[in-house]
């Protein structure tokens, strides 16, 4: 009861405290002047009572209770004259108040510009730094990237515009780039500084607050949604408001579509890099199911911890061929040349003359590891054979799911496969969109398309298609779809509506998580491993993956972002991989290594590299079946030294830049 009684007094002086707060600036003012002199003048009065050299008559002490009352409220406490006294507290009142005014000016004004800066509207006052616009989840290894990138640089910058809080954007960035690296001490950034303003990217006076005209390289990330690739296509159009005349900053940008994919390249102008998420997932999604791998050889490639793509000055090559510059790095592979005039040749014929002012296109692990040294001498002659002829052979692909990618996935398989063979396309869109969607009323060259209706997660359809019989499976994300009905309670499968579904990533990776433990367990149930490429949205589901160590996932934000990045340090690099990523031209392959060397012996990989010029292909690694399985690598080895010697079996690959 007592702790009862206590709880009541004090919500009951908690009540009256709060009703003396709501009178308003003058009662609070009366009542803490009252609550001062409550303690002040018996405080002042005990004092001098308690003085020994206190005056020894009652006008005295009355006196000096007041000097210390006035000094102690700073009133001043003079003695004298009722009006001298009346006039000096006057004056000591007039004074506090001057300068308790010029207080909370200050503090206010300190309060606005701290709060100015939270808010993020403050302009950044940085050159040579790299500029972010817009917010997704893409974000994330854009800036770990970039961080990487810049590990060897003293003195580095990204800033950061998009309409979210400040305070959050840097909590989120910190939180993420600390977890990457490992630290988890918030220090995952090294020396690059991390500056992010508030703002909408599509307003060009909010757009100057990151300084885009004294950038290097200008980022816009596509939003999330389907209204993503407009408002990437404003933000261009609002850049280009921002800074009318060209500077020396790099545009690169990103849309989803690829209806807007022209419209996107206008709007950021012929300097301007637009690449188009949809075209590119759906080709390496083709040339991943046809040569199982090749997502992991992109991924050494793409980020920025193992070996990438550099360029060094002709130096001594100036006036020789390009197959004689194959074999004069022993540490870096060389794949193409950069011309004086911008223009990038890959995988150029052998016999190209190299320019004085020419720079050679390789792939190293860092730009000061691109050092000429000849590694001709370690060529083996015998050790060289002549492929095998091989006739393309019809086979069967199984297609699970469909999204906006799908009909050029279709596009795209029918380029490369042989004659006769047939494509089985599974998912619970509607079967005649699907046909008018993947253009299957015009003939295809190669490819017989079978559009069949069902759903992907369900074990029993899986298991009635025979899924190990299939030569190669591709699980795409499937959107717009509707919750399947209870057994008990049998309803008609609703269609998707491809014009009106919504894309959303996390829905859609659920849905393949769900499709590939199924097909984990078929597989294991046939003894056999699947050939299988996975579509994925997040790179974070992709660990959750039930799926064999070393399996082929696309994760289309985290390429787009590893693309993206790549082109802001090296602007070249935009149309090495526009030449990599479409139909005709040159772009990597997983050939057998039995096609170019004898497996009965060891060979150093320059071997490798001769076989393959004089079959007109760029050698730049190797993978071993061996250690397929095992991480972090999976076998893949980038850009050997070419004096090493390795074994290899019938069933190695040898990967090569060749003609498509």
């Amino acid at each position: 009861m007592a702790q009862r009684h206590t709880t009541t007094w004090r919500l009951r002086l908690r009540y009256r405290f709060d009703n003396l707060v709501a009178g308003g600036t003058t009662a609070l003012i009366g009542w803490f002047a009252l609550a001062c002199l409550a303690v002040v003048v018996p405080a002042s009065t005990v004092l001098v009572w308690a003085d020994r050299a206190a005056p020894a008559t009652l006008s005295g002490r009355l006196a000096a209770v007041w000097v210390s009352v006035g000094q102690t409220l700073k009133i001043g406490g003079a003695v004298g004259s009722p009006l001298y006294v009346l006039a000096s507290v006057a004056l000591a009142l007039v004074a506090l108040l001057f300068v308790s005014t010029l207080v909370g000016l200050i503090t206010t004004g300190i309060n606005g510009r701290i709060m100015l800066l939270r808010r993020g509207h403050s302009t950044v006052l940085e050159s040579g730094h790299t500029v972010l616009l817009g917010w997704s989840d893409q974000i994330f290894p854009v800036v770990g990237e970039l961080v990487a990138a810049n590990a060897n640089r003293r003195r580095s910058a990204i800033a950061v515009l998009a309409p979210k809080d400040k305070v959050e954007m840097e909590d989120e960035i910190c939180t993420s780039t600390s977890t990457s690296s490992g630290t988890g001490t918030g220090t995952g950034t090294g020396r690059t500084r991390i500056i992010c303003r508030n703002g909408r990217t599509t307003d060009p006076a909010e757009l100057a607050r990151v300084s885009p005209r004294t950038a290097k390289a200008v980022l816009v990330l596509p939003p999330e949604g389907d209204t993503g690739d407009a408002q990437v296509v404003k933000t261009l159009l609002a850049l280009d408001a921002a800074v009318p005349e060209p500077g020396g900053a790099v545009v690169i940008a990103a849309v989803r579509d690829t209806r807007n994919h022209r419209t996107a390249r206008l709007a950021a102008g012929p300097g301007g890099h637009v690449l188009c998420v949809d075209d590119i997932i759906a080709r390496l999604l083709v040339q991943t199911a046809r040569e199982p791998g090749l997502s992991l050889v992109y991924q050494e490639l793409l980020d920025f911890a193992g070996d990438e793509f550099y360029t060094a000055a002709a130096q001594g090559l100036a006036g020789r061929t390009f197959g004689e510059a194959l074999l004069a790095f022993t540490t870096s592979s060389v794949v193409g040349l950069l011309r004086a005039d911008g223009r990038v040749a890959l995988n150029p014929d052998p016999g190209t003359a190299i320019g004085a002012d020419d720079r050679i296109i390789l792939i190293s692990q860092d730009d000061d590891t691109a050092v000429p040294a000849d590694a001709s001498v370690y060529v083996d002659e015998d050790a060289m054979v002549t492929a095998r002829p091989r006739t393309p052979e019809a086979e069967r692909l199984l297609l699970l799911g469909w999204n906006r990618r799908a009909p050029l996935v279709v596009e795209q398989l029918d380029q490369f496969v042989g004659p006769g063979t047939t494509l089985d396309v599974v998912s619970l869109a509607d079967v005649v969109r699907m046909r008018r969607a993947a253009g299957v009323a015009r003939p295809h060259s190669h490819l017989e398309v079978a559009f069949h209706s069902g759903d992907i997660t369900d074990p029993e359809l899986l298991a009635k298609l025979d899924v190990p019989s299939y030569d190669s499976v591709i699980v795409i994300g499937e959107t717009g779809h509707e919750p399947l009905p209870h057994a008990a309670a049998p309803q008609p499968t609703p269609a998707i509506d491809l014009g009106l579904a919504p894309e959303t990533g996390t829905e859609t990776d659920d849905r393949t998580l769900v499709t590939l433990l199924h097909l984990r367990a078929i597989g294991e149930a046939a003894g056999r491993e699947l050939s299988l490429t996975t579509e994925m949205s997040d790179d974070g589901n992709r660990l959750l993956a039930p799926a064999r160590a070393g399996a082929d996932f696309i994760v289309s934000g985290r390429l787009i972002s590893l693309l993206m990045t790549q082109i802001s340090e090296s602007p070249y690099l935009a149309h090495v991989f526009e030449e990599l990523f479409k139909a005709e031209g040159n772009e990597l392959h997983l050939k057998p290594v039995a096609d170019y060397v004898r497996t009965d012996r060891e060979v150093a990989f320059a071997t490798l590299v001769e076989s393959a010029r004089r079959r007109r292909e760029c050698a730049v690694g190797y993978r071993l079946r061996a250690e397929a399985a095992a991480g972090p690598a999976y076998g893949v080895r980038l850009n050997p030294d070419k004096g090493q010697r390795v074994r290899f079996g019938e069933h190695d690959w040898l990967i090569v830049l060749a003609e498509s």
